[in-house]
């Protein structure tokens, strides 16, 4: 396989796969050579499975069974490294998961296990907690377009892994924006899919009631294909669908229904770039040209969805980050006695925004607190479920900026929680409401790319995805590769256990 391999879509990989015009371990060769060159410059990735990935593209090869059965079939992947993955070390970025290996994969994993080779587990926000990748206790990932901007978070190391081509697909998790807001400072394709959409049995878990997992790719007929391997009913998740999902890829090839798009007036107001303003004219146009039309709509409990998300996120955080205490699994810090093992293993194991949010997060759960915080946070949050409902009864969508601003320096806001939770401010309010939505790239503000965000009714992802789709027909920006990248290799330490 030549290099012109890494260009080709996941879905033309696939055909070619399945076609017998390509070998799966000459795939996921090509694609560990292409990780092996740029990977040291850009930092996605915490572990690579350079054997495994060969061992299973190999397998692949082999068995013929099922050939055509499984539409990923020898299509590589990289894992965000907050997925359960059986005999893999899984840190979430984090210090006090050191040594912890799971038994056992989450069921997004489970469901590509045997069908897609794993490239390897990529870089982080600690425990998901961030909107660079600047908090992840390991190190910093690059956005492949400007090394010395941030790629987003949480999960910069999936969306820089397929903005830079090392990666065809990706997995990450989306608790306020860590899937589309990466997305579209990395220039790719990002969804966030109804909340129960996808199981989150084996997600590390963040904040229950937000987290959901979703798919990168470059094109939208990719994050379709990929959407549709992982989706469905699981019974160890007790919040997922009991429904079985319809294929989102099958949906692409429907006549495309001429949409009414509501345009969200709290969404364009101060703050947003002149850059992002523009590009956002440039797609509504796009999208009218089509034959949608234009509504303006209201969602008036915007300005309250960051402080709701930052009482709900920070106090589901409070609870499930109190399992590690240095007894189960993962870091044991030495002490004399049982309560300073538990200071003893927090105190080292936990970064600071961690700390910070768990402290957030007890502090609003704290007797004679709830009420005023905690109970009224779940309140804004069912108006702002409402808002969304009443807009849709006038649009089928709605298109929104994905951030104020292309990515930002690093540095820039990592001492100012404040600013850095606000580069969130237009993807949280999908994730309080349970809503699927997908950012994907729509101008340039120089040589940073920039994301629109599409939002649906619950289960619109095949209509989401399928907009997407004819624009990028008539656009070229999921086309737009990084062109600057680091020339001279920075070394890092890799994890115990990595291959490679």
């Amino acid at each position: 396989m030549s290099k012109t391999g890494l260009d080709l879509s996941a879905c033309q990989l696939a055909d070619a796969i399945r076609d017998g015009e390509l070998r799966a371990a000459d795939v996921c060769g090509t694609f560990l050579e292409h990780i092996r060159e740029q990977d040291p410059k850009l930092q996605a990735f915490v572990t690579v499975l350079e054997d495994d990935a060969m061992r299973q593209a190999e397998s692949v090869d082999r068995d013929h069974s099922h050939a055509g059965a499984a539409l990923l079939r020898g299509v590589p992947i990289a894992l965000k490294d907050n997925l359960c993955t059986r005999g893999v070390p899984t840190t979430c970025s984090s210090k006090i998961l050191e040594g912890f290996v799971p038994p056992y994969d989450a069921t997004v994993v489970a469901r590509l296990r045997g069908v897609t080779p794993f490239l390897g587990k990529t870089n982080l926000d600690e425990f998901a907690m961030g909107s660079s990748t600047e908090n992840s206790a390991l190190f910093e990932t690059r956005n492949p377009h400007d090394p010395g901007c941030v790629p987003g978070g949480s999960s910069g190391g999936s969306a820089a892994a397929v903005a830079s081509g090392m990666a065809p697909l990706a997995l990450g998790s989306d608790t306020g924006g860590s899937i589309r807001q990466p997305a579209a400072f990395c220039g790719v394709v990002g969804l966030k899919p109804t909340y129960g959409r996808v199981s989150r049995y084996g997600l590390i878990a963040f904040a229950s009631s937000l987290d959901q997992i979703g798919p990168f790719a470059r094109t939208a007929e990719d994050a379709a294909l990929l959407l549709d391997a992982i989706a469905g009913p699981d019974p160890r998740d007790a919040t997922c669908l009991a429904t079985a999902a319809p294929s989102c890829r099958a949906a692409l090839s429907k006549p495309f229904e001429k949409l009414r798009v509501g345009l969200p007036r709290e969404y364009f107001q101060e703050g947003l770039s002149a850059p992002v303003a523009q590009a956002l004219a440039a797609t509504r146009q796009s999208l009218q040209d089509l034959g949608c039309s234009m509504v303006d709509v209201s969602l008036p409990h915007t300005d309250y969805a960051v402080p709701t998300y930052y009482i709900l996120a920070p106090a589901e955080a409070s609870s499930n980050l109190a399992r590690y205490d240095g007894v189960q699994y993962g870091l044991r810090a030495p002490a004399g006695n049982l309560i300073e093992q538990y200071l003893n293993t927090r105190s080292a194991g936990f970064g600071r925004e961690v700390k910070r949010r768990i402290m957030l997060g007890t502090y609003a759960l704290s007797s004679g607190y709830y009420d005023a915080y905690y109970l009224k946070a779940l309140k804004v949050r069912r108006l702002i479920h409402d808002d969304f409902s009443k807009a849709f009864a006038q649009a089928d969508v709605l298109l929104t900026p994905t951030t104020p601003t292309a990515a930002f320096r690093f540095g820039e806001k990592v001492s100012d929680p404040l600013q850095m939770y606000l580069s969130d401010i237009f993807t949280i309010s999908a994730n309080l409401a349970g809503l699927p939505a997908l950012s994907f790239p729509c101008g340039m503000d120089g040589h940073l790319p920039i994301g629109a965000q599409l939002i649906g009714p619950a289960l619109s992802e095949a209509r989401l995805l399928r907009i997407v789709h004819e624009y990028q027909k008539d656009t070229n920006w999921h086309l737009r590769r990084p062109q600057s990248i680091l020339r001279s290799p920075q070394k890092r330490k890799r994890t115990p256990g990595e291959a490679g």
